[in-house]
């Protein structure tokens, strides 16, 4: 990558803090940003990343990756700025809503910026590894400008039409994750109630047609070893859900999958889990099923 293409990363949480990780290794990153205040100084940059404000980081360099909650955090962050003499790429890796994609591409726009939604999966593990799998949407032009870049983070990247493409591919993505991963749950609890050993129900999975991410690394590496860190709030996955119901709704389309995972996952919050690691869905699951039962 050639070194006048300097990056930057705002927000340093269990995703932004392994991606801006991989950029300075690759010596490509110069600043970084974060509302808490303690987060730069803990992942340890070069010496050469600056910590800067967004004004700073608009000057100093040509990408800008957001890793923050959603398009419209990014959104309040860049209302009162436009772009520099060369114009900003921004890279938005949050999970939104597609129309709020399209929506900043639009404002950004009329003020000199470039923006690319490119929505990620593979977990804080694989933004520590540098090995995301990245949905993009946007401009063949833009992709390709920031193309290296998101190579150092990810393994894998798929073009998938349009700015609002690649945050309409994640909602679809984890509406099928989530929801796998409370069926499972399901599963694994009746194996429980049936007396069959944990780990050799998913031994079982593991090597039948019922395999997936959730059998084959959630529960072995984080649940059923008994850490429980999914590294994620149980917030974060109703938030998923919530868009992804709005999604489709707007659609038309017959979602009671989606629905239904999203109504345990509110359970979850209202008694009080919400910042809860999302592991703990195992055990609480009993729980949360006779909540919406009572509920209705």
């Amino acid at each position: 990558m050639p070194s006048e293409c300097k990056t930057a990363v705002v927000g340093l949480g269990q995703m932004g803090c392994g991606i801006a990780r991989n950029l300075d290794s690759q010596n490509v990153l110069v600043a970084a940003s974060d509302v808490n205040s303690k987060a730069f100084a803990a992942a340890e940059f070069s010496d050469r990343v600056q910590n800067a404000n967004i004004k700073q980081i608009l000057v100093q360099s040509d990408i800008v990756l957001f890793a923050v909650p959603s398009t419209e955090q990014i959104a309040q962050i860049l209302q009162t700025h436009s772009a520099g003499q060369k114009p900003q790429m921004i890279v938005d890796l949050t999970t939104s809503h597609p129309s709020q994609s399209r929506a900043l591409e639009t404002e950004l726009s009329a003020r000199g910026f470039s923006y690319i939604d490119a929505a990620m999966t593979g977990g804080a593990t694989g933004a520590d590894a540098g090995s995301l799998t990245l949905m993009v949407g946007g401009a063949d032009h833009d992709i390709s400008r920031c193309q290296s870049i998101l190579e150092m983070i990810a393994s894998k990247m798929f073009h998938l039409g349009p700015v609002g493409a690649g945050h309409a591919m994640k909602l679809i993505h984890n509406l099928i994750l989530h929801s796998s991963f409370m069926a499972t749950c399901e599963g694994m609890q009746l194996a429980g109630h049936a007396g069959i050993d944990l780990n050799r129900a998913i031994d079982v999975l593991n090597a039948g047609n019922a395999r997936s991410f959730v059998t084959d690394t959630r529960f072995p590496r984080d649940i059923l070893s008994g850490t429980m860190m999914a590294r994620s709030q149980i917030s974060n996955l109703e938030k998923d859900l919530g868009l992804a119901q709005q999604f489709g709704e707007q659609l038309g389309a017959r979602i009671p999958y989606t629905t239904m995972t999203r109504t345990l996952l509110t359970e979850a919050l209202d008694a009080g889990h919400a910042v809860t690691d999302f592991s703990h869905l195992f055990p609480l699951y009993e729980e949360l099923v006779d909540r919406m039962e009572d509920d209705k």
